[in-house]
C-alpha cells in the first residue's frame, strides 16, 4: 500500500507542482524563508535520483555508446541554440534571455524517466542519456552558457562550474554509493528515494513563485510563447534525430522526451544564484510547460497501441 502512495505521488509530479505555485503564490512568506537552503534542496534531489541508480545503469551506457552521443550531442545543441534564437526573435530583456539560454543548457529533467515509462519509452535510454547529460553539465552548462550569454550578462564561469560540483555530481555520487553498498537494504526503500526528488523539485519550484510575486505580474506573452515553442521545438526535434538515425520508435520517444524536457529545477537555481530572481521566471515557467506538454505526448503515445514499436 505505502509503495502504491509512493508510486502515485511520483507520478502525478506535476500535479504537486501546479498546487504549490498556487500556494506559494497566495502565501509567499514562508517559501521566501528557504532561500538559503536552495543548495540543500538540489542537493538532496539528485541524491535521491543517485540512489535509484545501479552499476547496470552505467554498462548500458558503455554497452551503446553511439546511441548516448547522438542523444546528449542532440540535448546540448538543440535546445541551447533554439533558446538563443528565440530571446533574439522575441526580443526578450537580457536576463529575461539569459535564464531561458540557461535553463536550455541545463541537462535532461529528472522526470523524464517516469514520462518515457508511462510513454512506452526506452527506460533504460533515457536513464543512459539523464545520467551522462548530468555528469556533463558541470562543463556543458556553463559553457554554453558563456558561449552564448557570456558578452551580454557577465558571470563567474568558474563559480558556476564548482556549483555544479557540488550541486550535481557530489550528491549523485553518494546517492548512488549508497545504493551500491546497502543495496539489500535499499532495495526494501527504494521507491522512497524517487518521492525525495520530487518533494525537493517541488520545493525549489515553489521558491521561485514566491520570490517572484512581484514580477510574474511582468511574464508577457511573448515569455510564454518563447518557453512554449522551444519545449515544442526541442520534442519535435528530438524525435526527428532519432528517426534519422534510424533508431527505434521506443528510442525516438525517449529522445524526444529527453531533449524537450529540461532539469528547470536546475536551471532555476543557477538563475536565481547567477543572474537574479527575473532570470529565474522563464525556468519556473518552463518546468510547468513541459511536463504539461510531455505528459500529454506520454498520454497519446501510450494509448496508441496499435503503433508497431520495433
Amino acid at each position: 500500500m505505502f509503495r502504491r502512495i509512493l508510486s502515485f505521488y511520483t507520478k502525478y509530479f506535476a500535479v504537486w507542482v501546479v498546487t504549490f505555485w498556487v500556494v506559494a503564490y497566495l502565501y509567499p512568506g514562508p517559501f521566501v524563508s528557504l532561500k538559503p537552503y536552495m543548495d540543500w534542496f538540489f542537493g538532496f534531489t539528485m541524491f535521491g535520483i543517485g540512489a535509484v541508480l545501479e552499476v547496470e545503469d552505467f554498462k548500458k551506457i558503455v554497452r551503446r555508446p553511439g546511441v548516448v552521443l547522438i542523444g546528449t550531442v542532440a540535448q546540448f545543441l538543440i535546445m541551447p541554440t533554439g533558446a538563443y534564437v528565440l530571446a533574439r526573435v522575441f526580443n526578450l530583456p537580457p536576463e529575461i534571455g539569459a535564464g531561458l539560454i540557461l535553463t536550455a543548457a541545463a541537462p535532461e529533467a529528472m522526470s523524464s524517466g517516469v514520462i518515457s515509462y508511462v510513454a512506452k519509452a526506452d527506460v533504460a535510454y533515457s536513464v543512459s542519456l539523464t545520467t551522462v547529460s548530468t555528469f556533463l553539465c558541470p562543463i556543458c552548462t556553463p559553457a554554453l552558457t558563456y558561449l552564448l550569454v557570456g558578452r551580454v550578462v557577465e558571470f563567474d564561469f568558474w563559480a558556476m562550474v564548482v556549483g555544479l560540483l557540488l550541486m550535481v555530481i557530489a550528491p549523485l555520487a553518494a546517492g548512488f554509493g549508497v545504493r551500491y553498498y546497502f543495496k539489500e537494504r535499499i532495495e526494501k526503500v527504494l521507491e522512497v528515494f524517487p518521492a525525495i526528488s520530487v518533494t525537493f523539485i517541488v520545493f525549489i519550484c515553489s521558491l521561485v513563485i514566491a520570490l517572484n510575486k512581484n514580477y510574474l505580474v511582468m511574464v508577457t506573452g511573448a515569455i510564454v510563447a518563447a518557453d512554449l515553442i522551444l519545449n515544442i521545438w526541442g520534442m519535435t526535434a528530438g524525435y526527428w534525430v532519432g528517426a534519422l538515425f534510424r533508431m527505434d520508435v521506443r528510442k525516438r520517444r525517449t529522445l524526444s522526451i529527453e531533449v524537450g524536457m529540461q532539469n528547470a529545477g536546475l536551471g532555476t537555481i543557477l538563475a536565481l544564484k547567477y543572474f537574479g530572481e527575473r532570470a529565474a521566471i522563464p525556468a519556473a515557467a518552463f518546468v510547468f510547460i513541459c511536463i504539461i506538454t510531455a505528459a500529454v505526448m506520454a498520454e497519446i503515445w501510450r494509448r496508441q497501441t496499435a503503433v508497431n514499436i520495433e
